[in-house]
């Protein structure tokens, strides 16, 4: 049976590294599993992969989609299960990479088919977010599914306004669609977790976002500001640009504002990241011989 090897962990940690040394040892494909990367027009923000890095090993749902288009985790999980068929019609080995947890879960385990949300719920959120603002809409979340709370992007209305539809519509939590029974795969999966002790991880954050600041985030920002409105849009970095545009923000306000949400952030991934069975952590500083070591014995077993 073919294995995908799959390399998870929180932003900045060092996955888009460790992937190019994986799947360059053993001559395969990258499969991105990272959500903010599929869009085309958001490039500094998301941390996609250098041009030289894309070139070194050839990689799948990086740039694939427009902030115009909507793609669902469902589509997601299709997609990536018909490219891993074909690569591994090729090759034994893939490796797959990415910080999207609901995104890796789909295609490692999937889950059932979310329910039809009826119009009433939908507008029970939506009405109950333009009414009451975001600390209302947190606040029911955490009260109908505080497991899935936990995780959650607590910044981002459209995914808890999502969970919460579901939440009003089935009387259930939205996680409790997320933890059936695994489907059967065609792969046996290598899951490898790259992990930190907190302060290197913040620090990582911090000098990222710094660098992106150099690269043009705030002119990236900018250029995508007539769409803030955008699904695709409501994500760390871009949405805090964003209230600096609208005067709400000093720039440096809005730049300390993305390091603080995105540390948030990767709390959260790793709360994600430890629920998931079968994942061997390794420390950031472990060098990738080792890794590469581990997971060729995983595979000769």
């Amino acid at each position: 049976m073919p294995h995908l090897i799959t390399v998870i962990g929180p932003t900045a940690i060092g996955k888009t590294a460790l992937s190019l040394q994986l799947a360059r040892h053993f001559d395969c494909e990258i499969v991105s599993c990272d959500s903010r990367q599929f869009f085309r027009e958001m490039t500094i923000g998301t941390a996609v992969p250098e041009p030289e890095e894309l070139e070194l090993v050839r990689h799948h749902f990086i740039h694939n989609k427009s902030i115009f288009e909507e793609y669902s985790v469902g589509e997601f999980e299709k997609d990536a299960l018909a490219t891993l068929h074909d690569l591994f019609s090729k090759r034994h080995v893939a490796v797959m990479v990415g910080g999207s947890g609901l995104y890796v879960d789909a295609v490692l385990k999937g889950f059932d088919t979310f329910p039809e949300v009826p119009p009433e719920a939908r507008e029970q959120a939506r009405k109950g977010y333009e009414d009451e603002g975001l600390e209302w809409l947190q606040q029911e979340l955490e009260k109908r599914d505080p497991v899935y709370y936990q995780t959650v992007d607590t910044a981002n209305p459209q995914r808890m306004m999502r969970a919460l539809e579901v939440c009003l519509a089935t009387g259930q939590p939205y996680s409790s669609f997320l933890t059936r029974e695994n489907r059967e795969r065609d792969f046996t999966p290598i899951i490898i977790g790259l992990d930190a002790p907190r302060e290197t991880i913040y620090d990582r954050i911090n000098r990222r976002v710094d660098i992106m600041v150099r690269e043009g985030l705030v002119e990236e920002a900018r250029r995508l500001y007539p769409h803030r409105d955008l699904n695709a849009l409501q994500t760390v970095g871009y949405r805090e640009l964003f209230r600096y545009f609208d005067g709400e923000l000093s720039l440096e306000e809005a730049l300390e504002e993305i390091k603080k949400n995105t540390r948030r952030f990767a709390k959260r991934q790793l709360t994600w990241f430890r629920r998931t069975e079968g994942v061997e952590w390794f420390d950031v500083a472990t060098n990738a011989s080792a890794i590469i070591e581990f997971v060729n014995r995983r595979i000769n077993i």
